[in-house]
């Protein structure tokens, strides 16, 4: 029996909007970013959040984790934690009889959301312990392998490099991000809404709205939606522009970056369209989902060569003009 794909979608976007409204009785304002988070959520993805201290990166994460009925943990990255304070470790243990055993002991990546709180505060040694748990969706320990709880989703938050005490994030760990979001400053009336909130002593109480299963669910649906050749086209067009040395590549990208993005950002993309698609109410890739996509899924996959880094160039500012020259039919 066919699916009445109208009623599907229409279900999809009432769940996304109760999610949202959950969220919003404790986060003021914000919509893109709430609405980038749930995106890579669905998108079986993990998101990076970046901006200065206090505009509530962290208190988003944990709002998000309280609407969903998931296992919540939270990891604190500081300069001295260790990979195993993330991924956990063997520890010999003894039975009644006095014998020893080594056991593994599990660390806080065993959940199904994760908090990973300052992430660029510890060493690139102890941020790559997340990499096979974001990629791979499993823990190595010695020889044995574990496999994570779907759905398992990793929200970074990370304050600017140029903040004192932060280090990068590996090239490679930034490729495990669907999404990077900048955070911005609330505006004047956000403020106003804010400081009523939190001076009354007046917290709301978040419930949850979304379960493990409709999660999982909402997932296999958004990998249903089709997608054209001709969109899937724009999209890998997009994506190939951000390299200096491939085809005919923009003034700025041909003048500012060292390396372009790597195929993850072609699949970010497609993946983000389908979300925004069904979101608009339609079960089909438009060209303009993938200008929506194109920017927060590549903004951390370019690598500025030292011109571009001295001149103090954004990414943004080469992604949105090479989206502005990217045809949207592929020229014959």
């Amino acid at each position: 029996m066919e699916r009445d794909i109208g009623r599907v979608v229409a279900e999809f976007r009432e769940k996304i909007a109760v999610l949202r409204e959950e969220i919003g009785q404790m986060i003021v304002g914000q919509r893109d970013i709430i609405d980038g988070v749930i995106l890579c959520l669905l998108a079986d993805g993990q998101v990076l959040l970046e901006g200065v201290p206090g505009l509530g990166k962290t208190m988003l994460v944990r709002t998000l984790a309280a609407a969903l009925d998931c296992r919540f943990g939270r990891v604190q990255f500081t300069p001295d934690l260790m990979p195993s304070d993330i991924i956990g470790t063997n520890m010999i243990v003894e039975d009644e009889r006095g014998n020893k055993r080594f056991e593994f002991q599990k660390g806080p990546v065993f959940t199904n959301i994760l908090l990973a709180d300052e992430i660029n505060r510890a060493t690139p040694k102890t941020q790559a312990a997340l990499l096979e748990a974001m990629q791979e969706k499993s823990v190595t320990v010695g020889s044995t392998t574990y496999r994570l709880e779907a759905p398992f989703f990793v929200m970074a938050t990370q304050n600017p490099l140029e903040m004192e005490g932060t280090y990068p994030l590996p090239e490679a760990q930034l490729d495990r991000f669907l999404f990077k979001l900048n955070v911005p400053f609330p505006t004047k009336e956000d403020l106003h809404e804010i400081l009523r909130r939190t001076t009354s002593g007046h917290e709301p109480k978040i419930r949850a709205v979304m379960t493990r299963e409709e999660i999982l669910s909402l997932r296999s649906l958004v990998a249903e939606v089709p997608i054209a050749d001709h969109v899937q086209g724009y999209a890998l067009r997009i994506m190939l522009g951000t390299h200096p040395e491939m085809g005919k590549p923009t003034k700025q990208v041909k003048q500012y970056v060292r390396f372009g993005s790597s195929p993850r950002g072609a699949q970010a993309i497609i993946k983000a369209a389908k979300i925004r698609a069904i979101s608009e109410g339609r079960f089909s890739v438009s060209n303009e989902d993938v200008r929506f996509a194109a920017l927060p899924a590549l903004r951390h996959r370019i690598i500025l060569n030292f011109e571009g880094e001295a001149e103090g160039i954004r990414t943004d500012a080469i992604i949105e003009d090479l989206i502005r020259q990217t045809p949207e039919t592929e020229a014959r």
